[in-house]
């Protein structure tokens, strides 16, 4: 699969510009995908110099993304005068803006790597154990998106 992965927020913690602190198991899980095969593309804000320090930090911790910003290595926005930066090629896209928020990443592998969504899973663990609710399963995530109405 190709899957776009955002930085800030999602990888590290949100400090932008500055890089935040490593979110749980975000370079572990990253590293993972990449030796299950997967092409994951670094997709963020970021141009220049931040962008730039933030691909070494996940250089420096193992992480190599097939591309940055785009949909392939070799794509230039000068070759093509209609680029809009979106990309055309993903399968899965991991970022913290999802609708939902951004699950732990040991959910993001088990959604990956079981081609499953994160509802399934949560129906799963909730029909597996004593627990009645997200709630009950996540005391320390807020409360879901779809209950705050």
């Amino acid at each position: 699969m190709t899957i776009a992965v955002d930085f800030d927020g999602t990888i590290v913690e949100h400090e932008y510009p500055k890089i935040g602190q490593e979110r749980p198991f975000a370079t572990d899980t990253l590293k993972m995908l990449i030796k299950d095969r997967h092409k994951l593309i670094l997709w963020t804000v970021r141009e220049g110099k931040l962008l730039d320090e933030a691909v070494e930090w996940c250089r420096q911790r193992g992480v190599e993304f097939y591309a940055i910003n785009r949909d392939y290595p070799e794509e230039k926005p000068e070759n093509n005068p209609h680029s809009t930066r979106k990309l055309n090629s993903i399968d899965i896209w991991i970022d913290d803006r999802n609708v939902g928020g951004l699950p732990d990443w040991g959910t993001i592998y088990r959604m990956v790597t079981q081609h499953r969504s994160w509802h399934d899973i949560i129906d799963e663990e909730l029909h597996s154990s004593q627990l009645s609710s997200y709630e009950d399963m996540h005391p320390q995530k807020k409360k879901p998106w779809w209950k705050q109405f």
